[in-house]
């Protein structure tokens, strides 16, 4: 495990719901005896963002001011697919052996789709922050064995986004590849997207994960744990998004 994602993901850790919002609620509980009314207002406040984060409404919301827009992809906008990876499920114990999570899986699926849509040679690129092994290997076993698709290229050294496209960048450029279709969570490409630009990329969206825009349904307004999940991912990538920006 790499010390410097260690200390960026604890660090997130306390950003991030629910446990900036039990830290709050933890220290409204700790003034109640000393300060009574700050310490109910403290608690109100982490008991109602509670709520509001677990609402399905609320989360849409979050994730949908992340997305970058849809367009319909031809195959005449770029010269290769670069998939990026989404963490491992490691505790694999009916696989015997660590595979890769659902959101990995599911950038997968898409890949391979647009592959056979488009027949664009794939990049894929994920390393192995947490020790053990790393994604990039999984995920070509995965697409060639699984989905019956080749990958042209793999990397396997990046530990976070910004590392994907550095390192992902020295692979393709030898290969003389200047535009891509990058394929990730639409809420996850407003981070990602620029730093394959920075690398000199020109980056078509291949996104997958768009909120629906119907009307809101009743059961939006229901506090649920998956909303909770979609919280986090926005607040995620908004923190990471302004850490982005402020170390260059």
């Amino acid at each position: 495990m790499h010390w410097n994602w260690m200390l960026s993901n604890l660090i997130a850790a306390f950003l991030l719901p629910p446990l900036n919002l039990l830290l709050v609620g933890a220290a409204g509980l700790w003034q109640l005896g000393r300060r009574p009314r700050l310490g109910r207002y403290l608690t109100g406040a982490a008991l109602i963002g509670l709520w509001i984060l677990c609402t399905p409404g609320v989360a849409k919301c979050l994730l949908s001011s992340l997305e970058v827009p849809y367009a319909p992809i031809t195959g005449d906008e770029a010269e290769a697919i670069v998939v990026l990876g989404g963490g491992l499920y490691s505790e694999a114990v009916e696989y015997g052996s660590p595979t890769l999570n659902a959101r990995t899986l599911e950038r997968l699926r898409y890949g391979a789709w647009l592959h056979r849509k488009i027949h664009k040679p794939i990049l894929v690129t994920g390393g192995a922050p947490e020790g053990g092994e790393p994604e990039g290997p999984l995920m070509r076993a995965i697409l060639e064995r699984e989905f019956g698709v080749p990958v042209a290229w793999m990397e396997e050294r990046s530990d976070n986004t910004r590392e994907n496209a550095r390192f992902s960048a020295e692979i393709l450029r030898n290969a003389g590849i200047r535009r891509i279709y990058l394929v990730s969570h639409v809420w996850h490409l407003s981070r990602a997207i620029p730093e394959f630009e920075r690398e000199g990329f020109t980056v078509v969206p291949a996104g997958i994960g768009y909120q629906p825009t119907g009307p809101a349904k009743l059961f939006d307004f229901f506090p649920g744990p998956s909303a909770l999940v979609s919280s986090y991912y926005a607040f995620h990538e908004w923190i990471g998004l302004l850490w982005y920006r402020l170390s260059g």
